[in-house]
């Protein structure tokens, strides 16, 4: 009996959610469903063959060399301790701050977003670091928890970004433009979150109760800043601006600014065999794991189009009676439920096959669609009652708090990242402004 396009998707999904809750790793998971439908769509074992060749072309392009180098780039920074000094800089120039710690949290999160791309390792990384300090300061829960948790979301709207490469890649557009994109999105989403905890804890002091903190001379401030703040800085910056001008390719700047990273360690002695042997292999091991769900894309879009379901969903989308913008919220619904249970690359991969044709259809602007996307996956991840980064924070935090508590505290900073969504599908400009002056 010939299978209907919505058997297969309902199978395919159904097959992907039990190999998951199992526990079987995203990238094999994908893998496995794969072979399993080429097996009985395309002539069994002879299918392979055609699956294999598929998945080698996916990865085999230039447009995804900068993936590596930016993970590099970042792995050096972060394990040379790079990082660490930039984040000590930001802290003494924010003394005067209500709210110091949490402002701290969200601008060392956009310092991490920068390095890692990582939302949950961010999450991590941060309340390790910076909870328990806010604890003994009589930080509220909500006012500890929350801006760690928003902050460490900011990592995939923070350029160089590996999943805008990724998401640009596997839709087909621009790599430059979509790392241009994001960055008046993800600048502006920082300083909403800074300025809601400024406001909030000038409102109310008891939420973060001010400390006395030893004074660092202003000599020493600016020779601080000048030294190990102002460098790495440039260097991101020369990244980007190199890709805004078309000086270099994103795999260019990507090269440059990794050789340059790794220039600036040396010369502040941090780096070693040690440091450069972390640095690798945490950045091979991502790097890895990137490129091995991407060889997924490749064979699950041909099975798609293979049994009709891209044509199918495509005519249901766009014949559906209802205003354009209803679609693009029931689709931007869908990125957010899976956010729930799935890491963002791989619902890049699930959902981008099937949006694509829509977005064509439509006539969207696919960078406006994919930024709009991008801050959707960074949301999804602090969204009740299944984020994924709402279990780290449990992971972390200390045992009186609660999984409530997390919910609580991450309520706020969800309706700032809806309210900027509401502004860039409003005004498409926020987004493309920038991309559409590219040299």
């Amino acid at each position: 009996m010939d299978m209907e396009w919505w058997h297969f998707l309902l199978a395919f999904f159904a097959g992907l959610s039990f190999l998951l809750l199992i526990g079987l790793p995203v990238a094999f998971s994908f893998l496995l469903v794969n072979m399993v439908g080429v097996f009985f769509l395309w002539g069994g074992t002879t299918g392979f063959s055609q699956l294999v060749m598929s998945m080698e072309s996916s990865i085999s392009t230039f447009v995804l060399v900068p993936i590596p180098m930016f993970i590099l780039m970042g792995a050096v920074m972060f394990y040379s301790g790079i990082a660490r000094k930039m984040i000590d800089v930001l802290d003494h120039w924010i003394g005067f701050l209500a709210g110091r710690l949490a402002v701290l949290a969200i601008m060392t999160g956009a310092v991490l977003g920068a390095l890692t791309g990582v939302a949950m390792g961010s999450v991590a990384i941060l309340g390790s670091a910076l909870l328990p300090e806010m604890r003994e300061r009589a930080y509220a829960k909500s006012m500890s928890i929350g801006p760690i948790l928003a902050s460490g979301s900011l990592a995939i709207l923070i350029p160089p970004s590996t999943l805008a490469i990724v998401l640009a890649s596997l839709g087909g557009f621009s790599v430059a433009k979509m790392l241009v994109a994001i960055i008046v999105p993800g600048l502006t989403l920082a300083v909403l979150y800074a300025t809601y905890v400024i406001i909030r804890c000038a409102l109310n002091p008891e939420l973060a109760p001010a400390y006395e903190i030893e004074p660092v001379p202003m000599r020493t401030r600016l020779r601080d800043t000048f030294v190990h703040l102002v460098p790495p800085v440039l260097i991101i910056v020369f990244v980007i601006l190199a890709i805004f001008f078309g000086v270099a390719t994103p795999t260019e700047a990507a090269a440059i600014g990794t050789f340059v990273t790794c220039v600036l360690a040396g010369l502040y002695g941090y780096l070693n065999l040690e440091i450069a042997r972390k640095a690798v292999a945490s950045a091979t091991a991502l790097s890895v794991m990137i490129m091995i769900i991407l060889t997924g894309s490749a064979g699950f879009s041909q099975l798609l189009s293979f049994t009709g379901v891209t044509s199918a969903i495509t005519s249901f989308a766009t014949e559906l009676p209802v205003h354009p913008i209803v679609l693009l919220i029931l689709m931007q619904l869908v990125v957010m439920v899976l956010g729930m249970f799935l890491e963002q690359t791989s619902i890049v991969l699930v959902t981008i096959p099937i949006f694509l044709p829509i977005i064509e259809a439509l006539g969207w602007d696919p960078i406006w669609f994919g930024t709009i996307m991008m801050l959707n996956l960074e949301m999804a991840t602090i969204t009740p009652p299944f984020g994924l980064s709402l279990f780290v924070m449990k992971g972390i935090a200390p045992p009186d708090v609660s999984i409530g508590d997390i919910y609580q505290a991450a309520i706020p900073f969800i309706l700032i990242n809806l309210f900027l969504m509401a502004l860039m599908i409003m005004f498409p400009q926020i987004v493309l402004a920038l991309p559409s002056m590219m040299g």
